[in-house]
């Protein structure tokens, strides 16, 4: 080791330095918060929010009571919650599943979602994001919003059974302007199901679409 050269130090201490940075966070009660900029492992918490700003490179993010927030040009692993939204900003490289049971998922323009998208109750929303598996909802409207692309399959699962005097709420699925769904659509329950004239989709099965020409779907 006495004999190295000082550029071959410095090279070996630039290759450990990101993973050195590159720590996670866990705790079972409180929030969490990414810094600008800032390269982190797995950000984990029980209960507690989690926010992430922009232009972080991070790990797998999850909480159980608690809701997910991503800003802008973020870099991320899979993203889990169990009782909380979860909302992607722009340009945003989530490289697992985005799921929550209890809560909204929402992505913004020029978001990448390389997995699947899940929630059980609660709304889906893509504005110009590419999702590469599937998304699925059992309670919730979905809407695969202006310029986006579904590479997998829409599923808008059968709720287990509940007794209830009123009918159910239909669930709105809306396939928005030039929207893209590559693979099937099926509705194992009743839905409203909206397709804009210039998107395109695979095999529907459960439900007919209404064709609408306008930027956003018709009130039911």
């Amino acid at each position: 080791m006495r004999h190295l050269h000082l550029p071959l130090l410095l090279a070996l201490a630039m290759a450990c330095g990101p993973a050195l940075a590159q720590e996670g966070i866990s705790k079972v009660n409180g929030s969490i918060s990414a810094e600008p900029g800032q390269a982190y492992g797995a950000l984990e918490t029980v209960n507690g929010s989690i926010k992430v700003a922009d232009g972080v490179e991070t790990g797998g993010i999850q909480t159980v009571n608690g809701s997910i927030r991503l800003g802008q040009r973020v870099h991320s692993g899979g993203i889990s919650t169990v009782n909380g939204g979860v909302r992607l900003g722009t340009d945003v490289v989530a490289q697992g599943d985005v799921r929550t049971v209890n809560g909204s998922i929402f992505s913004d323009r020029r978001s990448h979602i390389q997995r699947d998208v899940e929630t059980v109750n609660g709304g889906i929303g893509l504005v110009e994001t590419r999702v590469d598996g599937d998304v699925t909802t059992v309670n919730g409207d979905v809407t695969i919003g202006v310029g986006s692309l579904l590479a997998g399959n829409l599923l808008v699962k059968k709720p287990s059974f509940s007794f209830s005097l009123t009918p159910a709420r239909k669930p709105r699925v809306i396939v928005g302007p030039n929207a893209v769904v590559e693979g099937t659509l099926t509705f194992e329950r009743d839905v409203v199901l909206y397709v804009h004239r210039s998107a395109r989709t695979g095999p529907v099965t459960g439900a007919e679409a209404i064709a609408f020409d306008s930027d956003s779907a018709p009130e039911n």
